[in-house]
């Protein structure tokens, strides 16, 4: 049997590498060349199935199959694969799982499950038991490996949690959630959620002040142009639905009853010749001699 030359083994490394594909002829690998080269996620599901049924990459097949149910809006369909079988899967997972069922109960609109499975996870974190015990763990964004600390993590999550009680509507709660995880982390985005939850109970003014923060670039994201965006319209929302300012808005409510003893006094002194004070009558005759 004739053994690859080398320039062909690195020409299936290098495309392995762009396509982001793992290399060999299993279920999982077939599924993944579906997904990523040939964009049939149909197909894609089809193949995770029958990896995860001979036990493929267990832990990543049953994951990356319900990521690609999402996005064909089968995620209740989803829902009930990770919890027929996440039981099978290794314990470094199951965070993974859950990260994907909070996804797919928010796309469903299952708030109250959504929130359950938030506030479980906060548990872990105030237990020491998330990261599997390690200060940080690796996160991947568009093909990109990050780090996210626990306090991160504990920041979005509450952000999460923030989210899915405006669903309810509980709106006060929200508030609560929101700002406790911007003491945490702030980021722009949960500082226009909360923007938005001030704007939803009719307190204008502190969502004008929580957003300008953001157009004001004193919160970390700030520079992020949807983020800014967003702030921008949320705040254009303000102006729109904000009471236009009474008299007394605008001097005070001890400038405006000045104003209007003034003018009661005035009415009593010159009632049908004028409202002008008796000064301007008493100086009006000498108009004449001024102008000259």
């Amino acid at each position: 049997m004739m053994k690859k030359s080398s320039s062909s083994s690195n020409r299936d490394d290098l495309y392995h590498v762009l396509h982001k594909v793992p290399q060999g002829d299993s279920p999982y690998v077939k599924a993944k060349h579906a997904q990523l080269v040939e964009k049939n996620p149909e197909a894609a599901i089809v193949l995770f199935w029958k990896a995860i049924n001979a036990g493929d990459r267990l832990d990543s097949a049953l994951k990356d199959m319900a990521v690609v149910m999402k996005q064909l809006n089968r995620s209740e369909e989803a829902i009930e694969a990770i919890k027929s079988f996440r039981s099978r899967c290794s314990k470094q997972a199951q965070e993974s799982l859950d990260n994907v069922l909070i996804d797919l109960y928010k796309k469903c609109g299952k708030v109250d499950e959504q929130i359950d499975l938030i506030k479980r996870k906060l548990r872990l974190i105030y237990q020491g038991e998330i990261f599997n015990g390690k200060p940080t763990k690796t996160a991947r964004s568009h093909g990109k490996k990050f780090q996210v600390s626990v306090k991160q993590e504990t920041s979005r999550l509450l952000g999460n949690l923030g989210w899915a009680y405006m669903q309810k509507p509980n709106y006060m709660t929200a508030e609560v959630v929101y700002r406790k995880a911007q003491m945490i982390d702030p980021d722009a985005n949960k500082a226009c959620n909360l923007g938005l939850c001030l704007i939803k109970q009719g307190r204008f003014d502190d969502a004008d002040s929580v957003l300008g923060d953001v157009l004001q670039g004193k919160i970390p994201g700030s520079d992020d142009i949807k983020a800014r965006n967003r702030a921008m319209e949320l705040l254009m929302e303000v102006k729109a639905v904000q009471p236009p300012l009474e008299l007394s808005d605008i001097m005070g409510l001890d400038d405006h009853d000045f104003f209007n003893g003034i003018e009661q006094l005035m009415n009593e002194w010159a009632p049908v010749r004028s409202k002008r004070l008796p000064i301007f009558e008493e100086i009006s005759s000498f108009r004449d001699q001024l102008a000259c």
